[in-house]
């Protein structure tokens, strides 16, 4: 291990942190093998062809098929007239269409834009209108929140797809399911839209025009609150993802230092891929590495996803804290054999100790947590995976990737001393889409990326988070801002003023609540609850409503958030 110098005054500048690392962990990252995303899928779906790359409801998708499927989507977007850095939103769940649309847009320099499909048409509309986006791929359940704004977008290209595409001829029954039985799938009209199928027959005889994608071209604009309340596009490159990919690829390999690896990983992909955790730590990292992602298209359907963790040796786990929970009150859960879980990973909220000591009494294989945001591609620091202890810290800052905890002043402070944890590193984002200011108010000019999270590091370089500089509220993993949910209440002709909190929650980590204070006396729970579910998707509503006669205020009338959490 590279000796260390200087640290007399225990400042985390000065890289305590090395100390800690493993033995076969760099404190830099190695070059980058590939220049593009694009460039990285091509290479290891040729060295892994017949391997299976991803798995959905029984049906393997090989590395070679996934190439060739991905193939026909490019040269359609292509043969569209779109070109290199045109945004295209992908509004799918976990199946296997999603890689496969979203390695194409990657291959041909177009910019990927990961939505929600769960999403309202006001939060949809914002977010293709502040992108820019051209064209979006979603699954029919979801096109008729797509058909209620279009006309108010620039997007001109509408690809539907249905969950039985790619599963053969079980897709059938599947999409009988889906549409008759279940009846998931709201009536819709987009005259201009194509079907997934008829997309891919169109694109079968064409050919992708080469196009020179660079490490700094955008890859990715993923959507988050950020530092406000107002959803922003975090730019993430080329570059910023094949880096954490290669930061957490190094992290891997130190976990099989200790026990034989796999020949191929299995990874249980439960986590939503459209949001960056899932995006990064399960696909990226899956293709990159040759492994098995099972792709879990609603982990809420507990005994149904239990039934894939037993048909499968899953190695590789990341989830959250909620997940872990509410799989091991399910009966089956507790009887499934374990053995072959080698890495469980906890991110998107804090895990809890009760939690985590839980899991590893009932499966044998430790939590470890680490801490990332989209903003950071996610993944920035991680506990060691050599070790079984569960530490209740965010763990290490990972390769080529500096932490320093600074005060309001932009001044860095001692080792144990709280401040907002700052992030400098290769996987920090380019900036926010189109908004230089946001962007000038989260990365200092040294190249630190604000978090907005307040810890401290230890003397050992082991971070923990123990506050929250922002008011925003973290449910299930997601960012849940203040502002926009008391924007959209205040929508409602009953309510004269309103602000919303988090409230600790057993099941999601927080839950929002909303204080009113009523304009029309006849206003109930149920109405703002309603008007609520209109407009936020449902991790955003408010759980709890409180009528107030006066909300808290400062002394020129801002409306203090501190004083309803008491």
């Amino acid at each position: 291990m590279m000796e260390l110098s200087g640290r007399t005054s225990g400042r985390a500048s000065e890289k305590i942190w090395l100390s800690s690392y493993p033995e076969t962990i760099p404190a830099e990252l190695p070059p980058l093998h590939h220049s593009s995303l694009g460039a990285l899928f091509e290479d290891s779906c040729a060295k892994f062809a017949n391997r299976t790359a991803f798995s959905s409801m029984g049906r393997a998708m090989s590395f070679r098929e996934l190439e060739t499927q991905s193939r026909k989507i490019a040269a359609w977007l292509q043969a569209q007239g779109l070109a290199k850095g045109d945004r295209v939103a992908v509004m799918l769940p976990n199946i296997l269409q999603n890689p496969v649309i979203v390695y194409a847009i990657l291959r041909v320099g177009m910019v990927v834009v990961n939505v929600n499909p769960l999403y309202t048409p006001r939060e949809l509309e914002h977010q293709l209108k502040d992108a820019g986006a051209k064209a979006i791929f979603v699954l029919e359940n979801f096109a008729h929140t797509v058909e209620q704004v279009l006309a108010r977008t620039e997007v001109r290209h509408v690809v539907v797809a249905t969950m039985g595409d790619m599963l053969g001829l079980k897709g059938h029954m599947v999409n009988f399911i889906v549409r008759k039985v279940k009846k998931l799938v709201p009536a819709w009209s987009i005259p201009s839209a194509r079907s997934f199928r008829q997309v891919l027959a169109d694109g079968a005889g064409q050919a992708i025009r080469p196009v020179d994608v660079t490490p700094a071209d955008i890859a990715f604009l993923q959507y988050t609150g950020g530092t406000t309340g107002v959803s922003k596009g975090a730019v993430l490159t080329h570059s910023n993802l094949l880096s954490n990919k290669e930061q957490m690829a190094i992290w891997l390999d130190s976990a099989f230092v200790n026990k034989p690896r796999p020949d191929v990983l299995n990874f249980a992909c439960a986590l939503p891929l459209y949001h960056i955790f899932a995006l990064t730590v399960n696909s990226l990292m899956g293709v990159a590495t040759g492994s098995h992602n099972i792709l879990i298209a609603n982990p809420r359907d507990i005994p149904a996803f239990v039934k894939e963790l037993q048909t499968y040796k899953v190695h590789v786990f990341p989830g959250l804290n909620t997940l872990f929970n509410a799989l091991m009150n399910n009966e089956d859960f507790k009887k499934t054999d374990h053995s072959a879980l080698l890495l469980v990973f906890g991110g998107g909220m804090a895990v809890q100790r009760p939690v985590a000591e839980r899991w590893y009494a009932m499966t044998g294989c430790p939590i470890t947590e680490g801490y990332g945001l989209s903003e950071t591609s996610p993944v920035a620091t991680a506990n060691r995976l050599d070790t079984k202890e569960f530490t209740g810290s965010i763990g290490l800052p990972i390769s080529s990737t500096d932490i320093e905890i600074r005060d309001e002043d932009g001044k860095t402070l001692a080792l144990g001393e709280v401040g907002e944890i700052c992030i400098r590193g290769p996987q920090v984002m380019a900036g926010y889409w189109n908004r230089p200011e946001e962007t000038a108010k989260s990365i200092s000019s040294d190249g630190f990326f604000r978090s907005g999270d307040m810890g401290l590091m230890d003397e050992h370089g082991y971070v923990k988070i123990v506050d929250r500089k922002k008011d925003m509220i973290l449910v299930s993993g997601f960012n849940v801002y203040p502002n926009e949910i008391e924007e959209v209440a205040a929508m409602h002709p009953g309510i004269l003023e309103c602000a919303a909190i988090g409230v600790p929650d057993p099941h999601s980590g927080e839950a929002v609540k909303l204080f009113v204070v009523k304009k029309d006396p006849d206003l109930t729970e149920a109405d703002v609850k309603a008007h609520c579910a209109t407009n936020l998707t449902n991790y955003k509503r408010p759980r709890f409503v409180e009528f107030r006669t006066e909300l808290p205020k400062s002394n020129v009338g801002k409306i203090l958030r501190k004083d309803l959490r008491g």
